[in-house]
């Protein structure tokens, strides 16, 4: 849980800030800021995924083989189950109520910083990996990015935008506690590897889209986490 506590402290001090400073960051610091997240992003993405894959050549690319397979019929699933739709909806409701003309309420900051923060792919990637392997660095990056998120709709909503940490916390937590009561079974048959390989190549899809050098449906994907075990298991 320590890393949906960093995550939820991170919305909160960027609160903080937005009712210090009056101001979001400038346009030139958050893209520095983007480039340097999206740098390390790619670096823990690639990091995990390479870390998950062992043995001899011809053992590491049959593991490769799988999660590919893994990610291609989790995308199939993904849209089928329309979870890039749901997605984007989530993100066209938060422009509905931000390009508002009303004064906005005290609600509508929970509410759309409560569905963007919790939508995040990186909100679930994270909170697998963390299931599994225990304290998650990629709940740093979350936590960097929802903090400027944080700030700039606190200037909007006001600080109802805070209580979204809540709201953040119980949603990772509830994550990171289902996925760590599978963690025996999956450890015990081995198959924790596949997972953290598929994790770690979708972590690195969201580095593209962060660094906006290919428009990934990243949730259409989430179907492979639970798919990898199963190939491993089958394919073995």
């Amino acid at each position: 849980m320590s890393g949906a506590l960093i995550n939820s402290a991170g919305i909160l001090l960027g609160g903080v800030l937005a009712l210090v400073l009056k101001k979001p960051f400038s346009i030139a610091a958050q893209t520095r800021l983007k480039i340097l997240l999206g740098a390390f992003t790619v670096y823990l993405g690639l990091l995990l995924t390479v870390a998950s894959l062992n043995g001899s050549p011809r053992q590491v690319l049959k593991q490769l083989g799988i999660v590919l397979l893994a990610m291609m019929l989790g995308k199939l699933a993904g849209k089928l189950l329309r979870l890039q739709s749901l997605s984007n909806s989530i993100g066209q409701f938060a422009a509905r109520k931000m390009a508002a003309g009303a004064a906005p309420q005290f609600n509508e900051g929970f509410q759309v910083a409560t569905a963007l923060f919790c939508a995040a792919p990186l909100s679930i990637l994270a909170s697998v990996q963390e299931g599994l392997n225990g304290f998650s660095n990629v709940f740093l990056i979350k936590a960097v990015m929802d903090g400027v998120g944080a700030l700039a709709f606190s200037a909007t909503f006001g600080w109802g935008v805070m209580l979204s940490a809540i709201s953040l916390l119980a949603w990772q937590g509830t994550i990171i506690k289902c996925v760590s009561l599978l963690e025996p079974a999956l450890r015990h048959r081995s198959l924790i590897d596949s997972v953290n390989a598929t994790d770690g190549l979708l972590i690195f899809c969201v580095a593209l889209v962060i660094l906006q050098l290919k428009k990934v449906a990243v949730a259409e994907y989430f179907p492979s986490l639970a798919l990898a075990p199963l190939l491993t298991w089958w394919l073995r």
